[in-house]
């Protein structure tokens, strides 16, 4: 937390209210005081009186006057925070110093917590009013809860409106870019994705089974001579691709002029004989396997 306060800038809504005599103890009820020699943490403050929930809520609503008192309390707590670092400033804090920042920090925390969860319903009914069928409604609420708390750091109570008055069009802002997002993403990805089928093989499981099934086609029509295939014919083909009818691929292709020297004829000849026995492989494929 010290090392955030320290790195990070720290902004607040200012009033006039802040720079009057004994307005920490206006807002406040009192002056903070530590709890312990050595705490970080400031006695709680008078608290801001909140009616019980009603309607069946388990939220309570705060009033106009409820909901300024704690802004201002919020916004003077991070005045205090910023007072206290531009006083260190060049210097190595002590340990009071940090105490005391600590402290006002921990205030700031507390109040901004106690806005937001009285505001939370209104992420709900901006989301129920919302038609955004397309979006996973999980998804606009949780746009809608950071958008809730950016409303809360950036809201002027001295400006004389309700809060819900502006965070509800920052929430439906938020709701908006949320549409424009995923519309963009379904411009590039029409489908939604699924993470089961994203390492699936199948296409390249049936090819390879295709594959299989063509070379055991192929073998039987050399077993039954299917393709009506002349005995130079069938030595040819058989020593080209290593095709062993009945038995496994285990001798390797050979080439041409090795097939040549077999059946005695140029490896110019055995490619017109290779083609012409092709053809009759594929027409006999084409008749029973693959019509099939």
């Amino acid at each position: 937390m010290l090392r955030k306060l320290l790195t990070e800038a720290t902004d607040f809504i200012d009033h006039p209210d802040f720079h009057r005599r004994g307005a920490e103890k206006a807002l406040f009820g009192s002056v903070a005081m530590p709890t312990g020699l050595r705490s970080t943490e400031f006695v709680k403050a008078e608290p801001v009186v909140i009616p019980p929930a009603s309607g069946g809520s388990a939220i309570p609503t705060l009033t106009a006057d409820q909901e300024r008192k704690l802004f201002l309390r919020m916004n003077y707590a991070r005045l205090r925070v910023q007072r206290i670092l531009e006083a260190e400033i060049g210097k190595r804090l002590t340990a009071q110093a940090t105490r005391r920042l600590l402290a006002w920090h921990r205030r700031v925390l507390g109040l901004r917590a106690e806005i937001v969860r009285t505001n939370m319903p209104l992420v709900l009914a901006m989301a129920k009013r919302t038609r955004l069928n397309s979006i996973d409604f999980n998804e606009l609420i949780s746009e809608g809860n950071m958008a809730l708390l950016r409303a809360v750091d950036k809201f002027d109570c001295g400006r004389g409106f309700k809060f819900s008055t502006y965070s509800c069009r920052a929430i439906l802002k938020s709701f908006s870019r949320v549409a424009m997002r995923a519309s963009r993403y379904r411009g590039r990805f029409p489908a939604e994705f699924d993470p089961a089928l994203e390492p699936d093989k199948y296409i390249e499981q049936k090819r390879e089974e295709t594959e299989d099934d063509c070379v055991d086609e192929l073998k039987s029509i050399l077993v039954k001579n299917l393709a009506d295939l002349s005995d130079v014919e069938q030595t040819v083909i058989r020593e080209r691709f290593a095709l062993v009818p009945g038995g496994p691929d285990l001798s390797p292709p050979k080439t041409l002029e090795q097939v040549g020297s077999i059946i005695g004829v140029t490896k110019e000849r055995v490619r017109q004989i290779q083609n012409k026995a092709l053809r009759k492989i594929r027409a006999a494929l084409e008749d029973n396997y693959l019509a099939a």
